[in-house]
């Protein structure tokens, strides 16, 4: 499939998804949160690893307030319902390691968007901006769920209620992201990051996934439970054995992933 509004490429078992309206900030419209949806379901059923990145100086600026269908009366609800929670869920639902690689501004949405990854990677230079309260909203596109989950109700009030900048290391220190790296190299880190990932155990990945997912509503018992069942699913792979054998005869593994 050809898209409009953002690149895609799959290459050594990376599959990278490039947002590409560089003129806007790579705002969001219609058409490319359907060619994010339609790329990351795509990547997920072919590649060990996904990476979400952006081109210029943004990762994205949010929603693209300039798009005419917003000035032609926007029902802001209805669009999150349709338009936003398939694109989040797609990268929620994908059984392998979504990155976002915050190569810049990511203000509104698009900090959401970034934070629905996996692993967030940014260059020093990124920023993260709950934008929303400038135009009378509030944070949407998961925002005030993830956020409170990963940097603690205090810190998840003052970003929604300031609408502050968070610098990429501030944002690493709070624990909202992974990692913050130079930007010199930056792209060189994610992409060995990612490939790392692409040739580990992806189906031991998938069950990380879940059950660090499942643990935000489980209680302990149904969360051992869990850890038990797909521990047990782990415990019958090939890529067990291998790990198992590769740490006895001290060489590095070989995992088959899927």
């Amino acid at each position: 499939m050809s898209y409009e509004t953002i690149r895609y490429e799959e290459t050594d078992g990376i599959a990278v998804v490039t947002l590409d309206r560089e003129e806007v900030m790579n705002a969001l419209n219609r058409t490319m949160r359907a060619e994010i949806t339609d790329a990351v379901t795509r990547a997920a059923r072919t590649a060990p690893v996904i990476v979400l990145t952006g081109t210029g100086r943004a990762f994205c600026s949010g929603q693209d307030l300039g798009d005419p269908a917003v000035a032609g009366g926007f029902d802001v609800g209805r669009v999150l319902a349709e338009e936003y929670e398939p694109m989040l869920r797609a990268i929620l639902a994908a059984r392998v390691p979504v990155i976002a690689a915050v190569n810049g501004a990511a203000a509104g949405a698009g900090a959401n968007l970034a934070l629905a990854a996996d692993v967030v990677i940014a260059a020093e230079s990124a920023s993260f901006i709950q934008a929303f309260t400038r135009i009378g909203l509030i944070p949407d596109a998961g925002g005030t769920h993830v956020l409170p989950r990963t940097i603690g109700m205090a810190r998840a009030m003052g970003a929604a209620l300031f609408a502050d900048r968070v610098s990429a290391r501030q944002a690493a220190d709070w624990g909202m992201i992974w990692e913050a790296v130079a930007d010199d190299g930056f792209e060189a880190h994610w992409r060995a990051r990612a490939a790392a990932l692409a040739a580990g155990p992806t189906g031991a990945y998938a069950r990380v996934k879940q059950a660090m997912r499942a643990s935000l509503g489980n209680d302990l018992d149904a969360q051992l439970a869990l850890e038990a069942r797909l521990q047990g699913e782990c415990g019958t792979t090939a890529d067990f054995r291998e790990g198992v054998a590769a740490f006895l005869e001290k060489r590095p593994a070989r995992f088959q992933g899927r």
